[in-house]
């Protein structure tokens, strides 16, 4: 078999802010087109042969949330699909990075809990690696503490009982947590710029993530932050994408 390529996941039904997050994911990689490929789960189940066909996951993030009590079709279909990949990491089958409403998805289906209780703001927030973090072989790129941007309505209160807690912070204890070798889950977004992520803000101004009458004062908060979380996703592609 020659070499494959990785995939980035698309979970996000607004295509244009699916666009600008596969660009934040090559240029945080900078892997090009054909060595990052870019799959709508969306808009079409995971094709049969994905585990096969691709050496590694990376998955975006999404307005869904996994506490939702009335999901729809096309979610409940997503988490499915996102369930299978998870499951093949867990067995090192693959390798995959959950973020953002992922990490939701992995701590509901190996055995955490999801809780609202703890929204995080939309900001570039300081997140610590703990003893394990400094020891991983890919949250161990990052500085022992370092800034990414967060904006979630949802967070893992209890983790999976075979979860090892990686990264962490006051407002989200559980900011990053690995299960087995190959199965990586992130609270927080490794992959956008402040610009990536100030213009990602205009698709969800009416979503719940902060006040709207006060969208112009964030957006300028967080064009001006300084995040520095993409060398996850550097050490990921080093070490997991076919040599």
């Amino acid at each position: 078999m020659g070499t494959r390529p990785l995939l980035y996941v698309c979970v996000r039904p607004q295509q244009d802010a699916a666009a600008g997050e596969y660009a934040s994911f090559r240029a945080a990689t900078g892997l090009s087109r054909e060595s990052l490929e870019s799959w709508d789960l969306v808009r079409a189940p995971l094709p049969d042969d994905a585990l096969d066909r691709y050496a590694g996951f990376l998955i975006g993030g999404s307005p869904f949330n996994v506490t939702e009590p009335d999901k729809s079709a096309v979610q409940a279909r997503v988490e499915a699909d996102l369930a299978r990949i998870a499951a093949a990491a867990r067995e090192a089958r693959t390798a995959a990075i959950f973020t953002c409403y992922g990490i939701g998805v992995v701590t509901r289906m190996m055995g955490g809990t999801v809780t609202l209780d703890r929204p995080e703001s939309t900001q570039a927030a300081a997140v610590h690696l703990t003893d394990a973090g400094r020891e991983d072989p890919i949250l161990g790129a990052l500085p022992d503490r370092f800034h990414a941007f967060t904006a979630h309505k949802e967070a893992t209160e209890r983790l999976p009982d075979d979860a090892v807690l990686l990264a962490t912070n006051n407002d989200c204890p559980v900011q990053a947590y690995r299960i087995g070798d190959r199965l990586y889950a992130t609270q927080f977004h490794p992959e956008p710029s402040p610009h990536d992520f100030a213009a990602r803000m205009t698709f969800y101004r009416d979503a719940g993530y902060f006040d709207p009458a006060e969208f112009d004062a964030v957006a300028e908060r967080v064009r001006a932050s300084s995040v520095d979380a993409a060398a996850l996703l550097h050490a990921f592609t080093r070490v997991f994408a076919d040599a």
